[in-house]
């Protein structure tokens, strides 16, 4: 599937259609509005939630482009993204990994800015502005089809990132935008099953 609208197009319907069976009355928003594509209300809680959806398509390497808007931090604690891995096939079932939208904008900048500033790479080789940013599935591999966090408000639940990046926070050529809440309030870390960094991936850090 090559057409980017028809890749978005994809990964939005779906979530819907997950959100249904969950007992979301989940409904698109119009094209062009900015930071949530799914807006639902559960039908027994009434909660709300803002759902920004972002797609890949099947590839050897799933990656998901956020750029400078993934690195948004929330303004409610009912935003998520739902980020959506096609399966090369269109009957099979995508991969799905259900994430605050905080978590989203601190690893979205602490991955790009790790990686723009190691000082392991040649001198001058990584000049790709913020505005490129992506992210591989393997950061969020701890928040995989984890629909049932969508039951609490996004600010409660416990970070599940790589245990690096809470290091990464701490180093001044990394550290947070400076707009992200967990600049003021440090938030809860989950390091019970840290997930493992494939080779490549520390090889390119």
């Amino acid at each position: 599937m090559a057409d980017t609208k028809l890749v978005k197009s994809a990964g939005e319907h779906w979530v819907c259609g997950v959100l249904s069976r969950l007992g979301w009355a989940a409904a698109l928003t119009r094209d062009g509005v900015a930071r949530t594509d799914i807006l639902a209300a559960h039908s027994e809680t009434g909660a709300m939630i803002e759902v920004q959806v972002k797609t890949a398509s099947f590839g050897s390497r799933t990656t998901f482009m956020l750029g400078e808007k993934g690195c948004n931090p929330s303004r409610s604690s009912s935003e998520w993204y739902v980020l959506v891995a096609l399966a090369s096939e269109p009957w099979e079932q995508p991969r799905a990994f259900v994430v605050p939208r905080d978590h989203v904008a601190a690893a979205t900048w602490i991955r790009h800015m790790e990686w723009q500033t190691n000082p392991t790479a040649k001198p001058g080789s990584r000049n790709t502005g913020i505005k490129a940013a992506r992210v591989d599935d393997w950061v969020f591999a701890r928040y995989e089809q984890r629909w049932d966090l969508l039951e609490s408000p996004a600010d409660s639940v416990p970070v599940m990132l790589p245990s690096r990046f809470r290091d990464w926070i701490a180093d001044p050529r990394v550290d947070l935008r400076a707009d992200h809440p967990w600049n003021h309030v440090s938030p809860q870390w989950d390091l019970e099953r840290d997930p493992s960094w494939p080779e490549w991936a520390v090889a390119s850090s």
